[in-house]
């Protein structure tokens, strides 16, 4: 069998200047040119590639308004962004061609790519991209779902769009078919990350409402779901098997394989249906317990690489739906977590690091602010994490008030009320799974009742988050930052689509806005980094959610997979240049 090296890098080789927040959150991390050590020979004409993910998506295949990484990984393979990042973090050109900044930095124009077309056959245009960042501004788009406000809310005429006030949206400016730009109110430290989102085609959505368009059957059905990229989605057993279909009239040449199929398995199962052949490739997600089971076989390559994500613990402060964030006086506070001496003693009562050494394998690190080593926004030296310690939990709890009244092991709330903790978790990550329960166990220790409710799949779990269940407490998630830039916004920001505890603090909220102040931040790395840092410390001590590990990224694939272009962020880019071989 082949070994790769665990990969590293230094995360201040280049600037970067925006978190592309896809996904979720969500942008996956890799190596470079994984699996491509054998040139042309031997390649087979066409064929097939069996990929594996642990959950299913949601079934939303819209860039725009898609919230999970499963349904991610199907879309970064049928849609494109105006640009994307090669192995060094630095954009490169995709749907453009070319940018250029004005000299003020206030304006940034794309020329595009003049030999691009929709799978249906139709030109990819300016009027695109003019339609998808409109879409995005539009008064309903967060009524229907919609939670990238970040990708416009810095662009001119937005907040007067946005509450209906004005009939267009002049942020975003088509100067003729193929040249589009982009108009900020100051200059962005993230313009060129915030302006890479994935295109919507306008002429499948024009004649659509903004407040439909995630139902729509262009959104949902294989066949109807248009994008420019590689592969099309044209097959799908609706949480069991999704088949993407070569796009044969792609710009860049008709990709080597004839299609590509994600298969949603079992973790437990992924080892051994690699070994008989029935999968070629389990992406990022490759369970490091079953690492040492496959390692003597000959036909099989592993990766492993250190990731941009990590799987957290969320405290469900405040509850509110996300159709609501901007209202936080609609917020409803959640009592049992409204004492922060309580979370503190939550998070002291979980040995993080067991997990790391026992589920993980090893493969992977503690995190105290949610800045993974692999990020530039990495610095364990400027925050004082709240380190496992039981015994600490245990006075916190006295000094706030919570007793066991009335000797069942279990502490009441301060005024002598039962007091018992729901903790919610999906199904789909082995050892998430497994992380659950021991958490119940943990905190059971230390003398706080938890009920562990029956796992849900992903879809249904983060419904449940998003749209408000009163009984929920505890929830475990994961995020994963952008390649682009470590801004915690998204997930934190008091207004934000994936702030899932709806939890604010004005302190915060003013640091994350100094750290992209154009004034203050913009091409200026280490003030960045500076108040990232002061961030996470109160970050840490309000004690909101906490980071629990940052798993190490494992890839294994069959040695006949060809091509693959594993980045330090995704494994998706250059999917037509896949191919099997003899």
């Amino acid at each position: 069998m082949k070994k790769k090296p665990f990969y590293t890098f230094l995360a201040t080789a280049v600037f970067a200047t925006a978190l592309v927040a896809c996904n979720g959150g969500d942008t996956d991390t890799g190596t470079d040119d994984g699996g491509s050590d054998g040139g042309d020979a031997g390649e087979v004409e066409g064929g097939n590639v069996n990929l594996a993910m642990f959950s299913p998506p949601d079934n939303l295949f819209n860039p725009i308004f898609y919230t999970s990484l499963y349904d991610a990984h199907i879309l970064d393979i049928t849609h494109e962004s105006l640009v994307q990042q090669n192995e060094e973090f630095e954009f490169i050109p995709e749907l453009a061609e070319d940018w250029e900044f004005s000299d003020d930095n206030t304006e940034l124009t794309y020329y595009l790519r003049e030999d691009v077309k929709w799978h249906d056959g139709e030109d990819f245009t300016a009027d695109d991209v003019v339609f998808t960042f409109t879409a995005m501004a539009d008064p309903d788009y967060a009524g229907a779902g919609g939670i990238r406000q970040n990708y416009v809310n810095t662009l001119t005429g937005y907040e007067e769009y946005v509450s209906g006030d004005a009939d267009a949206f002049p942020g975003v400016e088509k100067i003729d078919e193929y040249t589009v730009k982009f108009i900020f109110d100051t200059p962005s430290v993230k313009a060129l990350a915030d302006t890479a989102m994935a295109i919507l085609p306008e002429h499948v959505f024009a004649d659509v409402e903004v407040g439909d368009m995630a139902s729509h059957s262009a959104s949902i059905n294989p066949g109807e779901i248009i994008g420019t990229g590689p592969f099309q989605l044209t097959e799908a057993l609706e949480n069991e098997q999704y088949v993407l279909t070569a796009n044969e009239d792609y710009y860049l040449g008709a990709p080597k394989l004839d299609s590509i199929t994600w298969n949603i398995v079992s973790a437990s199962v992924a080892a051994g249906m690699l070994e008989q052949g029935e999968l070629d490739y389990v992406p990022r997600d490759f369970p490091a317990a079953d690492v040492a089971t496959i390692e003597g076989n000959d036909s099989l390559t592993i990766e492993e690489q250190p990731q941009l994500g990590y799987q957290y613990l969320g405290f469900k402060v405040n509850h509110g739906p996300n159709d609501r964030l901007t209202d936080r006086d609609s917020w409803e506070p959640n009592e049992k977590l409204q004492d922060v001496e309580f979370r503190q003693a939550i998070v002291h009562a979980i040995d993080r690091q067991s997990f790391v050494d026992g589920f993980l394998r090893g493969h992977g690190e503690v995190l105290d602010a949610p800045f993974p080593e692999a990020s530039w926004a990495y610095n364990p030296d400027a925050v004082e994490g709240l380190a496992y310690d039981p015994e600490l939990a245990e006075q916190k709890l006295a000094d706030a008030g919570y007793e066991d009244v009335d000797g069942d092991g279990f502490v009441e709330d301060p005024d002598g009320n039962d007091l018992v903790i729901n903790v919610d978790y999906p199904v789909g990550n082995p050892v998430r799974e497994q992380v659950a329960p021991v958490i119940k166990e943990q905190l059971e220790a230390v003398g706080i009742q938890v009920n562990l409710n029956t796992p849900r799949e992903a879809p249904a779990h983060f419904d449940l988050i998003e749209q408000n269940d009163n009984d929920l407490d505890l929830f475990l998630a994961g995020w994963s930052l952008s390649s682009g830039d470590p801004d915690p916004w998204p997930i934190n920001g008091g207004t934000a689509g994936y702030n899932y505890s709806r939890f604010y603090d004005e302190a915060q909220e003013e640091l994350l806005e100094e750290a992209v102040d154009p004034e203050l931040a913009f091409d200026n790395q280490e003030f960045r980094r500076e108040k990232y840092g002061e961030w996470a410390q109160l970050y840490i001590d309000n004690a909101y959610t906490v980071p629990l590990y940052a798993e190490s990224e494992i890839h294994v694939f069959n040695n006949r997979v060809q091509g693959l272009t594993i980045k330090p962020f995704t494994f998706k880019d250059d999917t037509h240049e896949w191919y099997l071989s003899e």
